[in-house]
């Protein structure tokens, strides 16, 4: 019979870090007797309810070797040190977090780090992207039924740091991440659709979160090398490093002419230092310092019909005096303070200096048949943002529940914001656009994770105020006009865990992006922050002990809204637009160190008021597939991965086809002692294939009539690159 002291259940409260003593956060506990379910908090501390001395504890998380320990101890806090092991599917729960689709970027990241900038948004399972201006401006991206230009419609973040910026000179939502290092990537957080509350501006098809490694497992220098004159530098330096204080500095410098007959002569250097401290009241103190610039020429995009009959190469160019320069610093304070194990504070200030200037050429001789189409895209800017979040966990009679709550701000203000017509760069010809913005938005958000038996619910409500001003600098008269928009975001997401091996969900939501502010002032527009209604329903199942897959049906409707094209200075209304689609993902470990993954995406984008035939929404893409082995086996690593792009329409009645692509990379890499030896193979088959295609309207020097057609920027060819890495 057991004793009374036995029967008489207790709470246990700890801590779980790594072996760097960094907080282990989302990791899985369960206690075998009553096979009830914890969670670790932000801060690496659980609370395990109704123990009893004797019980078996289970602690796992991904990349970690399972810990399993026996209740003893009921007065002391208990702190678990994880080591680090590899991979192991079978030990994932299907159940241990509340956004489950993370589990695949995790896997991926953890296989196939990041190895270029280029690589940063790939490891979004379903989001493509593409370059069309010599490396150095942002990539054009792909997901869910959308063109997201350049950011329209993703939030993308960096260590707390908006990266979209708004009322940009060449685009609503600019995003350019070329400012992070790759090896720098400590975490990939993603996810799809409009249903979290602490993701405000450009949040419709969904958010990427980028965090950068708090401190080095080791020093690092690298060096690669390949064709078309590229090579890359990088230098990641620990300078202190110890239980509490951690500092190290990472920089690259990169430099290629790329494939084109005409130089690229594209350079680019980052810098970056990061000091993080973690003081005796478990409070931490992050500091990132930055500095990023960029250069570069590149072809732009090249009509078909030149290169269908002979007149240029697909690497040729009709105007090689395209090309820009960059750059952005970056100043950022990360606080977290601990009220308690179940309460802490989490604030963070940034401020950050951006300066851009592209020139490009799209229609060639359209619009002015003596000097050329050239446009000149620049502005000046400096953000400050601030923002802090309450974080509060509860027990409750029949589960546990979690509560957030953040208030917060960001202010952009934009100098010398221009579109002008220009002449080898150095001559303006005229300017269509040219003025200062200045943009504020002030936001707060609360919400919950209430967890009942099996069920997992989480409301949650975002309200958020905006301010924009325009002062057009071409106006004879000043005038400094300015408007006022706030809204309400509503969210409900369920999840049922039906057991271990079986969750399902539902998400629902109201997101949104703002407008120029440009677009505000001078159209008066109704819709200012024009709203995007969005639901999903999937599942996250392990059908096999070592296979794992996510599955979501998922529907958006998107308001009308006034879009700003920035190429052209000019207004276009886009109408109502729905989406629905199906994502499909999967993780297989083949064997213990043999990894399988694959990702297939199906999208069905229209706009609501056209007619069927005229309905297309341009370059949206249909079907997108991903798949790929890794292999890691000791000192040896290696990859390949495979990317599909179908065709899609590149106009609105589909009689202009964007040709897809299937492209295949492998890369492999060995240690031997500290020094590692690496290749990679982009494009390994040699495919034609284009890698950005838009339907434009252009006329040559030597054309009476323009022609509309597919204008496109040719994928790299096989393309081989050597390094050499010394770990210390």
């Amino acid at each position: 019979m057991m004793s009374p002291l036995l029967m008489f259940s207790q709470d246990i409260s700890g801590k779980i870090i790594d072996q760097d003593n960094n907080p282990i956060i989302a990791a899985y506990i369960i206690n075998a007797r009553t096979m009830a379910h914890f969670h670790t908090n932000d801060l690496g501390y659980f609370k395990i309810s109704d123990a009893l001395s004797g019980d078996t504890i289970s602690v796992s998380y991904l990349g970690f070797e399972k810990y399993i320990f026996v209740v003893k101890d009921f007065e002391s806090d208990i702190e678990i040190k994880l080591k680090e092991a590899r991979i192991e599917l079978s030990e994932v729960v299907v159940n241990q977090g509340r956004n489950q689709t993370n589990v695949l970027s995790s896997i991926d990241v953890i296989l196939n780090p990041v190895k270029s900038s280029q690589e940063l948004l790939r490891k979004v399972p379903g989001l493509f992207i593409g370059q069309h201006a010599g490396g150095g401006k942002a990539e054009q991206i792909f997901l869910r039924g959308f063109d997201i230009d350049h950011g329209t419609d993703i939030n993308i973040s960096v260590d707390g740091m908006p990266v979209n910026m708004v009322s940009h000179a060449h685009g609503q939502g600019y995003s350019d991440l070329h400012f992070i290092i790759p090896e720098t990537v400590d975490m990939v957080d993603f996810g799809k659709g409009p249903y979290y509350a602490d993701k405000g501006n450009f949040g419709t098809a969904g958010y990427v979160a980028f965090k950068t490694k708090d401190n080095l497992e080791n020093s690092l220098f690298s060096i690669e090398a390949g064709r078309f004159n590229t090579v890359r530098s990088a230098a990641l330096l620990n300078l202190v490093k110890n239980d509490h204080h951690n500092l190290y500095l990472a920089s690259e410098y990169h430099i290629t002419d790329g494939p084109f007959e005409s130089s690229q002569d594209f350079s680019r250097r980052n810098i970056m230092l990061k000091y993080t401290s973690k003081y005796e009241n478990n409070s931490i103190l992050s500091v990132i310092a930055s500095n990023f610039y960029s250069k570069w020429d590149a072809s732009g995009q090249i009509p078909e019909r030149l290169v269908n009959d002979g007149t240029i190469s697909r690497f040729g160019a009709v105007d090689d005096t395209e090309g820009g320069v960059t750059g952005r610093s970056n100043v950022a304070i990360d606080f977290t303070q601990p009220i308690d194990n179940n309460t802490f504070i989490k604030s963070n200030i940034f401020y950050s200096r951006y300066d851009f200037e592209l020139y490009s050429n799209f229609t060639f001789f359209l619009e002015d048949p003596i000097n050329g189409d050239q446009i000149r895209q620049k502005e000046r800017r400096d953000i400050w943002g601030i923002q802090s979040v309450w974080h509060h966990g509860l027990d409750l009679k029949k589960g546990d529940a979690e509560l957030k709550v953040g208030v917060g701000g960001r202010f952009d203000q934009v100098l010398d914001n221009e579109l002008s017509y220009t002449k080898n760069r150095t001559e303006t010809l005229n300017r269509v656009q040219f003025g200062d913005v200045d943009e504020n938005n002030i936001y707060a958000f609360s919400e919950a994770n209430i967890e009942i038996g099996k069920w997992s619910f989480q409301p949650s409500l975002r309200f958020d105020f905006f301010r924009f001003n325009y002062l057009n600098a071409l106006d004879t008269l000043y005038t400094n006009e300015g408007k006022n928009a706030s809204l309400a975001s509503p969210k409900f997401n369920i999840i049922y865990n039906l057991n271990r091996n079986v969750q399902l969900f539902a998400k629902s939501g109201i997101g949104f992006h703002s407008n120029d502010s440009r677009v505000i002032i001078e159209e008066e527009a109704d819709a200012i922050v024009p709203r995007a209604y969005g639901l999903d329903l999937g599942a996250n199942y392990k059908p096999l002990s070592r296979l794992y897959m996510n599955t979501a049906l998922w529907y958006l409707f998107s308001e009308q809204e006034f879009v700003y094209v920035g190429d052209a200075g000019i207004v276009e209304p886009s109408g109502e637009t729905q989406r629905l689609g199906l994502d499909v993902g999967l993780r297989y470990q083949v064997n213990n160190w043999i990894y399988a993954n694959g990702d297939f995406t199906y999208s069905h984008a229209r706009s609501v008021n056209e007619e069927e035939a005229e309905s297309y929404i341009p370059l949206a893409p249909v079907i997108t597939t991903t798949a790929g082995l890794n292999i890691d086996k000791g000192n040896l690593k290696a990859g390949i991965q495979f990317r599909y792009l179908q065709d899609r329409p590149a106009n609105e009645d589909n009689s202009i086809v964007a040709k897809g692509y299937n492209i295949t990379d492998v890369n492999a890499s060995y240690q031997i002692g500290r020094i590692i030896l690496g290749v990679t193979v982009e494009n390994v088959f040699n495919q034609e294939w284009n890698e950005t295609q838009f339907a434009t309207e252009s006329r040559l020097r030597n054309e009476l009539n323009p022609v509309e057609e597919i204008h496109f920027t040719p994928g790299t060819p096989i393309f081989i690159r050597g390094s050499l890495k010394y770990e210390f």
